[in-house]
């Protein structure tokens, strides 16, 4: 058991901590101390990791190259449409995360054979988006 003195706001709290048999660090009971010092002597457990999303399935022969979001957001605009002629590095859409605009680019010339989403659609990482070929 190894005892930290922590400070929070000013004030000194005495904690201990203790090592399981698996070497992890686990919190003992505290001796004596408020109880703001046993919420920090007590963290929680970390929260179970979410499974990676599913992939993005190929586009059949001739459909072009698909365009995926990046991350998890909202669409807020779709900048092209069926048949228009793109450049590389050209505004397809914008995806909203986390109050951020991301813009999402062609990966190539070409022209979009599908716009798969449309505004105010949410979309997962790895959603397929525009195809372009």
């Amino acid at each position: 058991m190894t005892t930290y003195t922590i400070t929070v706001n000013g004030k000194e709290y005495d904690v201990a901590v203790v090592k399981n048999k698996a070497g992890a660090v686990a919190p003992a009971t505290p001796k004596a101390v408020s109880p703001a010092a046993a919420i920090v002597a007590a963290a929680p457990a970390a929260a179970p990791v979410a499974p990676a999303p599913a992939p993005v399935t190929a586009p059949a022969a001739g459909d072009g190259q698909q365009v995926a979001a990046p991350m998890p957001g909202k669409v807020i605009a779709v900048k092209v449409s069926v048949g228009e002629a793109v450049k590389k590095g050209q505004e397809l859409l914008i995806v909203e995360a986390m109050k951020m605009h991301n813009p999402i680019l062609s990966p190539a010339d070409g022209v979009v054979k599908s716009v798969l989403v449309k505004a105010g659609d949410p979309v997962q990482t790895g959603t397929a988006l525009v195809s372009v070929a």
